[in-house]
């Protein structure tokens, strides 16, 4: 039980990645304190939490309200005492029929030989298309990252993880500049927060998921035809997605002791990303 009794808080832990990170770390033997904005949801990852045996604390909370997140860290810390572990997992992913249409064209572009053209993706954005990820995607993780230091800082301990992608490293996700761009702020955050928060023994870490088999990735793949599919598949050396539990051991990893990474960005995507 490498977390025996420590208390960790995962964002946007209502269903895929997050709960099964939620889990994973339940299994080590970690207090849980769950949010998510689907109330329903949140409630059957509290309810999977308490199965297994996990003493868990779920709030409904949008990240991207500041004053709720505030709120949420004053209530765990008043229900467990302490902070131990955060996860910032909440986020904003690519999913609507424009951006589905938009990764289809890229992954066809990517995977077909066919004359060098412009996608037209950036010069047709809409001002939607850029702004609506930064309110839970980089707004959201800082105010957590801020709520969990000021518990974190004084007991001078803590791991906290961010949870990236792979569309921050490059142009992988050149079909969404938008989601990328926020991101890769996800990703320069952890770094410069790593640097700040190290001399109080707390380590800052992230993880650039590739592909990970959620709900809105399936339903993706429920709606593509076998061409587009395929060539998804074929931009993966492994020729598949990573799934849930296999990115929630990593989470795991860095939220125990043992290892000696800071501020470092670990990038689970099956050979997407060499």
């Amino acid at each position: 039980m490498k977390l025996q009794d420590k208390v960790a808080l995962v964002t946007g832990a209502g269903r895929g990645l997050g709960r099964a990170i939620a889990q994973g770390l339940a299994r080590e033997g970690a207090r849980l304190v769950v949010c998510d904005v689907d109330a329903a949801a949140l409630d059957e990852t509290r309810q999977c939490l308490a199965d297994q045996g996990a003493s868990v604390f779920a709030l409904r909370c949008d990240v991207a309200d500041r004053a709720a997140v505030d709120a949420m860290f004053a209530d765990a810390a008043q229900r467990f005492g302490t902070l131990d572990i955060l996860v910032n997992n909440a986020a904003r992913v690519p999913s609507s029929p424009a951006e589905t249409e938009r990764r289809n064209r890229h992954y066809a572009h990517a995977t077909t030989p066919v004359p060098r053209r412009s996608l037209g993706i950036v010069s047709s954005l809409s001002d939607d298309d850029w702004l609506k990820w930064w309110d839970v995607n980089v707004d959201g993780v800082f105010w957590c990252t801020r709520a969990a230091l000021r518990l974190m800082e004084p007991q001078r301990s803590g791991k906290i993880i961010n949870i990236a992608s792979v569309a921050g490293l490059g142009a992988g996700s050149m079909h969404s500049p938008g989601y990328s761009a926020s991101k890769a702020a996800v990703i320069s955050l952890t770094r410069t927060t790593a640097y700040d928060v190290a001399g109080a023994n707390i380590y800052v870490n992230a993880i650039a998921c590739g592909g990970v088999l959620t709900p809105p990735f399936q339903a993706y793949l429920d709606g593509a035809t076998d061409t587009q599919r395929n060539s998804l598949f074929q931009m993966l050396p492994l020729g598949r997605l990573g799934t849930p539990e296999e990115y929630a051991n990593v989470a795991v990893f860095l939220a125990s002791d043992g290892h000696y990474l800071v501020g470092q960005v670990i990038s689970p995507n099956g050979g997407y990303v060499i």
